[in-house]
């Protein structure tokens, strides 16, 4: 299950804390990198997956989040590319003056600029799911587009890919199999590369580097 828009994973507040809002979909990634590097100073905020369904309601959830937690850390930083809202997170964010991962969706982060631009172009009709999308296929896509209930609806919204691209972050058999199983369901040709999290773990990176030089700098002048 996707995290409650009210779930915190996180230390005490501290002035020197790095605020991550994030896609309930990378929940479980980013907790693991976190606890990989020890990062106890990175607090994560978690905001429902399905809100994918539903683009145009994610720049408001994701601002009024900021305007929560305003002053209560150093920096505050979007776990989300623009994940289908037509610019519109980015003119949100840009007003907001919050950073966010790069990137046009979150298949681009964690397959890296260069890879998914050889995915697309190889295939433009191409439908990517990542773990947390393939553990939760029936859920958010089957019964999230009702195509359960109305199953002509999946040549509608499926009619024209041809290929489906797991985007694996971790190397398991049981997720590996539930991507399959959501081609087959679509009909779809299938194709697995391990990504990892590497591209995740550098844009965090970033923010914990900045948020710490910037502690050191204040340290120094007092």
């Amino acid at each position: 299950m996707s995290p409650s828009p009210q779930s915190v994973l996180a230390q005490p507040v501290l002035a020197q804390s790095v605020l991550v809002i994030a896609c309930g979909a990378l929940a479980h990634d980013l907790v693991r990198i976190k606890n990989l590097n020890q990062w106890r100073h990175m607090d994560i905020q978690c905001l429902p997956a399905e809100l994918h369904n539903h683009p145009q309601k994610i720049p408001e959830a994701v601002r009024e989040k900021i305007r929560e937690n305003r002053g209560k850390y150093r920096r505050i930083f979007a776990a989300y590319s623009d994940c289908g809202t037509g610019g519109l997170l980015d003119k949100m964010l840009a007003r907001e003056r919050v950073e966010r991962l790069p990137g046009a969706h979150c298949y681009e982060m964690f397959a890296g600029a260069k890879k998914f631009g050889q995915l697309h172009e190889a295939e433009l009709g191409t439908f990517y799911l990542t773990d947390f999308l393939a553990t939760h296929f029936d859920r958010l896509i089957v019964k999230g587009l009702a195509l359960d209930r109305f199953p002509q609806l999946k040549d509608q919204f499926f009619g024209n890919y041809k290929k489906l691209v797991y985007l694996a972050q971790l190397d398991d058999r049981a997720i590996d199999e539930k991507a399959r199983n959501a081609a087959n369901y679509l009909d779809l040709e299938y194709q697995r590369i391990l990504t990892r999290d590497q591209h995740l773990e550098s844009a965090l990176s970033v923010q914990i580097g900045s948020v710490r030089q910037r502690a050191r700098q204040t340290e120094m002048r007092t």
